[in-house]
């Protein structure tokens, strides 16, 4: 039978486990941001043509979307903290790279590796997951989603500051420094946690998603500089589906694949992600027309003729709303759950950029929008890991993490081609130099806020919300023990019973798994005091509950649930004889 430990190490997690996750998460967005200020210097910089240049962020984005369910899956199976470590290695080898060199090639080759970093998002909220009492996850989680923001927000007016006094290069010593600092501080103080999931590393499954992933944001990214309708366009777009629908009949056949799609399938989940996409595409817009709007000269009649300096200085807000929002959020979620958190964020955000269309006179303006658009973004994202962490098994909380943070890494790439696009469709030309208008601008946050409507659209079909104890029961008690006790009082559908001895006296604190008919963890509890255990089911099927307790063997029981609402009688036997646990 598959190995499906999942001893939980509680009460081990130490008071610095949250914020060093999220200043890792942090780190992550430092490097997104870290080539903001001088996009528009990079052909000088690297010696080459502009369409050249954008390789270098291209490559980042594409390694980054390959990288986060790849790593996700990794972490599942081979440790969370191990896998968290060696995406932060792999990002400061790529800035050290990058940091000694001006060659084109070999600067997109550092930047590529620098993409590996997006898979510590995942994995930190898997570690939080596994090891942090239920009281202290939500806020914690909320924290870890929103670092991208924080960190992006902070990063933008540092990075500004550097690129305008020092050599360009000095950017990425400072992310390797701090992501050298977010290894020491992660091997310091996260402990690994011991819960794994049955099966082993889907390869076939990563390559093929990975061909598939990077078939699709090719096109996206670099569709306005090929033409929408051109034949590589075209043909990649073409191409992406094909291998993604074969990557899907293969994923769906294999025993343990690299991500489950009925899982996936699922409407919580299957919403959740949909929904992702549509905060990223929001998330990004501001991030691109607010600076630009900001860096140009008064004489356009528009621009505010700012510094690079005070136009980062003028974004940053939007990081630091999205960090003082997960407290906030921890409170909304506990009284009224995540799905009304996520409705309530995008509201807000819809508020932010119909309110900014007639915001942009100021710059104080531009720090107004920012401060509510933070404040909405944040409860957002914020909401979307915890919706998908209470509709997964713990097993695969990396994995199903990791895509979700891909949809949102695949809704900002779909923000900056469409909106990079149509910035460029309505620039004006002055002295041989595009110059965005506008109507480009107010264009841009009209389609953020559609994006946002589809968005709420998704999210009033979620799930109804039930008693947020009862809901966030999967996201991990103090105690698995804790979690049995609750869920006690009511079962919708699945296995109840005692654990018991050889003698039929009751067997306290034995570990009791649920495995589904592939071998799969679907399940894990504690015994209570009187060895009453409950578990719940997520299908109709064929299970086996398999039984362990320190000086007893163990045990393992077949049983058949059909799905239809209530708990199937089952008491579970250990043999008498003393084995390890």
């Amino acid at each position: 039978m598959p190995d499906t430990t999942t001893d939980q190490p509680t009460r081990r997690a130490g008071g610095a486990v949250v914020p060093v996750l999220a200043f890792a998460g942090i780190v992550v967005a430092v490097m997104q941001t870290l080539l903001v200020p001088v996009i528009k210097d990079l052909p000088q910089l690297l010696d080459t043509a502009p369409t050249n240049a954008t390789w270098v962020l291209t490559s980042t984005l594409l390694s980054g979307a390959v990288a986060t369910p790849i790593m996700g899956r990794l972490g599942d199976l081979y440790g969370k903290r191990r896998m968290l470590v060696l995406s932060l290695a792999v990002m400061v080898v790529g800035a050290l790279i990058s940091a000694v060199t001006s060659d084109l090639l070999i600067m997109i080759a550092g930047r590529t590796l620098q993409g590996f970093a997006m898979g510590a998002i995942p994995l930190g909220i898997g570690l939080m997951r596994d090891m942090l009492p239920r009281e202290k996850l939500g806020s914690a989680m909320a924290l870890m989603s929103s670092s991208i923001g924080v960190g992006g927000g902070l990063a933008l007016p540092a990075a500004a500051l550097v690129a305008q006094h020092a050599d360009w290069h000095a950017l990425f010593y400072g992310a390797a420094g701090l992501g050298a600092l977010a290894i020491a501080l992660t091997l310091l103080a996260v402990p690994e946690s011991p819960m794994r999931a049955a099966g082993s590393f889907d390869l076939l499954g990563a390559l093929g998603l990975s061909t598939g992933l990077v078939l699709l944001l090719l096109p996206i990214t670099k569709g306005s500089d090929w033409g929408w309708s051109s034949g590589t366009t075209l043909g990649l777009f073409a191409a992406a589906v094909a291998v993604l629908l074969l990557w899907g009949v293969y994923e769906l056949r294999v025993q343990a694949p690299l991500v489950d799609l009925r899982t996936t399938a699922r409407r919580e989940v299957l919403l959740t992600n949909l929904a992702s996409i549509m905060v990223g595409v929001s998330f990004y817009v501001v991030s691109l027309v607010l600076p630009q709007l900001l860096q140009l000269p008064t004489a356009t009649g528009y621009g505010l003729g700012q510094s690079m300096v005070v136009a980062g200085l003028c974004v940053a807000p939007l990081g630091l709303t999205m960090m003082f929002t997960a407290p906030v959020y921890a409170r909304l979620s506990a009284r009224y759950g995540p799905k009304v958190t996520l409705i309530t964020g995008l509201l807000i955000i819809a508020i932010g950029y119909g309110g900014g269309l007639g915001l942009m006179d100021a710059a104080w303006q531009t720090v107004v929008t920012s401060v509510v658009l933070g404040a909405g973004i944040g409860l957002a994202y914020s909401s979307l890991p915890a919706l998908i962490v209470g509709a997964v098994p713990a097993s695969e909380t990396g994995a199903a993490n990791g895509l979700n943070t891909l949809m949102r890494s695949i809704g900002t790439s779909v923000s900056s081609a469409v909106i990079g696009m149509v910035l460029a469709d309505t620039a004006n030309d002055v002295g041989g130099v595009e110059i965005p208008t506008m109507h480009g601008f107010r264009v841009s946050f009209l389609i953020a806020t559609a994006a946002v409507a589809v968005g709420l659209l998704l999210a009033f079909f979620l799930p109804g919300a039930t008693r947020p104890a009862q809901r966030h029961t999967q996201l991990r008690a103090s105690s698995e023990e804790d979690a049995n006790l609750e869920r006690a009082e009511e079962v919708l559908r699945g296995f109840r019973g005692r654990v018991l001895d050889a003698s039929g006296a009751p067997v306290a604190r034995a570990k009791v798994t649920l495995i589904d008919r592939r071998g799969r963890q679907a399940g894990a509890t504690v015994s209570a005091p009187d060895g009453s255990y409950v578990l719940a089911v997520p299908a109709e099927g064929a299970y086996v509950l398999a039984a362990r307790a320190s000086g007893h063997g163990p045990s393992a029981s077949s049983a058949t649930h059909s799905g239809a609402e209530g708990a199937v009688e089952l008491d579970l036997s250990l043999p008498g004889e003393t084995v390890s646990a």
